[in-house]
């Protein structure tokens, strides 16, 4: 195929015309996206319903496919409208052209992350519905604000609503990432995110003297303490091959604040982490250890937090979940080599999975670089058809799952 015969495909216009919408933080407009949707649901005669779980400028629109056996818990295929920001100095191609070289690789910011997965949904079930295929399942296709920001005016508030329960979503389907290598990444569960700041209290006086119990003094030890735990951490990953990032708990200093003149020794200094705590950790016991150095450290600090979120039991990878052996059973007969793992980052899944709904995320683009969130973002666009493929099949699986 050249780039002519991908300049004139129809799913490809599709989803060049939905990359041009720049729906892009930090104040996203998602009023053009929700217009391209409707059209969209028009064109496959589904009914589509928009919901707005925080506010009327975070909507989260929903496309269904009623199954044969719609009593059955239903099916979600999950992608949200919102992108992150771009510089466009860094970029060659303008971030929302969605220009196709002689390549066929298509410029934009959301080719990866993550409007081809949505469009890609939509391109199967419009090649299924053509072919006259009907499944038992109910298949809802969400297209959610804000995940950028954490799912905080999107995903979060929306599985606590009536709207979403009566959606009666038994499966989840989400973004993973691309692969540079030949095989396809799938990610069944993510680690929690505890972002932190220690607010370190000490003696305040003359920087000429030598004064006892200082916030720098605290602040160093507390400091050691966090980078001990993260030079264990790389030495994990350095010491063992088959771990990958998600799998350890990552520490890393973000933020540093305090002092009022370079002759005076402060009050207090503040010292932020970013703590991506792996599954094996308990959260109990890590929280005592936090408040175990802030006393050997000499007290008077306070530990606040960003975020903390809870421990999600991660999606069974084995017998025990149907919905796994049928996207096994999929990505077998199509000849993928799929790796499971968890997730570096974090998606709209864990909210689902936090509400009991076993949820994958996966996104069919092998021997393709990762640059979500990178300047100069592009996806092939045989990669992005290939991708619609496997969506057929996947999603018939798991549609027909009994």
């Amino acid at each position: 195929m050249n780039s002519e015969l991908w300049e004139s495909n129809e799913e490809i216009e599709y989803f060049r015309e939905y990359l041009r919408i720049p729906s892009v933080h930090p104040n996203p407009n998602y009023a053009p996206c929700l217009e391209f949707l409707r059209r969209q649901a028009t064109q496959l005669e589904l009914p589509i319903a928009v919901y707005y779980p925080l506010d009327a400028a975070n909507p989260v629109a929903v496309i269904s496919w009623q199954g044969l056996e719609p009593q059955l818990p239903a099916l979600l295929l999950n992608s949200h409208m919102d992108v992150v920001p771009v510089f466009k100095d860094s970029w060659t191609h303008e971030p929302f052209a969605a220009e196709m070289d002689a390549e066929g690789r298509i410029f934009a910011r959301g080719t990866q992350d993550m409007k081809s997965v949505g469009m890609q949904y939509l391109a199967a079930i419009r090649a299924l519905k053509r072919s006259g295929a009907r499944f038992k399942r109910t298949i809802h296709m969400s297209f959610v604000a804000d995940e950028e920001m954490g799912g905080r005016r999107g995903m979060r508030p929306f599985v606590e609503t009536d709207e979403f329960h009566a959606l009666n979503v038994g499966f989840g389907l989400d973004e993973g990432l691309a692969s540079p290598t030949a095989d396809f990444p799938v990610f069944y569960a993510e680690r929690s995110v505890w972002r932190l700041t220690f607010k370190i209290s000490g003696t305040a006086g003359h920087g000429s003297l030598l004064l006892p119990n200082t916030a720098g003094e605290k602040f160093q030890y507390i400091l050691d303490k966090m980078m001990q735990l993260r030079k264990q951490q790389v030495a994990c990953l350095e010491n063992n091959p088959e771990l990958k990032i998600g799998d350890v708990t990552t520490i890393n200093l973000t933020r540093i604040g305090g002092g009022v003149q370079s002759n005076v020794v402060p009050p207090e200094l503040t010292a932020g982490f970013d703590c991506r705590l792996a599954l094996d950790v308990n959260h109990d016991e890590f929280i005592t250890q936090l408040n175990t150095w802030m006393s050997e450290a000499g007290g008077g600090i306070e530990l606040e937090f960003d975020q903390k979120h809870p421990y999600v039991p991660p999606t069974a990878t084995d017998a025990s979940n149907p919905f796994w052996l049928a996207f096994k059973s999929a990505t077998d007969e199509l000849g993928l080599d799929i790796r499971p793992q968890i997730f570096t980052g974090g998606t709209d899944s864990r909210f689902l999975r936090k509400s009991g709904i076993p949820a994958l995320g996966f996104s069919p683009m092998n021997n393709t670089p990762v640059l979500l969130h990178d300047h100069d973002e592009w996806i092939g666009a045989d990669t992005y058809l290939k991708g619609v493929q496997i969506y057929q099949k996947i999603i018939s699986n798991l549609a027909n799952v009994k």
